[in-house]
């Protein structure tokens, strides 16, 4: 599998099936500013309710070749083989990207567990063999990674906008932004000791910056 982060924001994704696992597919496309077309006789009780609330488009009934028309990706998660089947041979003729349920020869994406703080990501992959041991690693990286992981990469985003619009990306760019995240960095952002991450910063650049916590810890919750 070859990793990447894909822009799905107002793309149409299309979900076959209104399971447990469909309404994982559904709130992970959600968080990624992506549309819905769920196809299914029966949904649970929150797809139902994202439907009713008209955050999801869904058409109660089974699935049909015409309903990946207009599609960007394809989620097949239906306990029936031939449905699957039918999902992956058409979206596969159609040239678009199928995901298929617990069947990993039949994929052409997978979708990794993932933890989000704020705008960093982790992703855990392993090419469909273990969602387990995906589950297990994500455990693990939920615990290392706090919300101070969000703030970090808000700072740093900020502050590059600053340095870049001052001076053209370059050796010393680079040298400025292994200064300024230091390991310490971490630890002051989640004990929310401002003052040390404004010194720790203005004493790197050599000037006052334009610092406000209340942003980074709003955005990025």
């Amino acid at each position: 599998m070859y990793p990447l982060c894909l822009d799905i924001s107002r793309r149409l994704c299309v979900v076959v099936g209104g399971g447990r696992v469909a309404e994982r597919k559904v709130k992970g496309i959600l968080a990624a500013a992506g549309r819905v077309r769920l196809i299914s006789p029966v949904v649970t009780p929150g797809l139902s309710d994202l439907a009713d609330h008209q955050i999801i488009a869904w058409f109660c009934r089974p699935y049909s070749r015409a309903d990946l028309d207009g599609a960007f990706l394809v989620f097949a998660v239906t306990d029936d083989t031939e449905v699957q089947r039918a999902v992956r041979d058409d979206a596969r003729a159609a040239g678009l990207l199928v995901n298929v349920a617990d069947a990993p020869a039949w994929c052409d994406f997978q979708v990794p567990a993932t933890i989000r703080r704020g705008d960093l990501t982790l992703g855990v992959a392993t090419d469909g063999k273990s969602p387990a041991v995906a589950a297990m690693v994500k455990g693990r990286l939920d615990r290392l990674f706090g919300e101070e992981y969000g703030w970090l990469t808000a700072l740093a985003a900020r502050l590059r906008e600053q340095i870049l619009a001052e001076e053209p990306d370059s050796e010393r760019t680079r040298m400025l932004f292994q200064q300024l995240l230091h390991d310490d960095l971490v630890d002051w952002l989640r004990e929310r000791r401002w003052d040390a991450v404004r010194r720790h910063v203005e004493h790197v650049l050599g000037r006052p910056v334009d610092f406000d916590p209340a942003s980074l810890t709003k955005e990025n919750p």
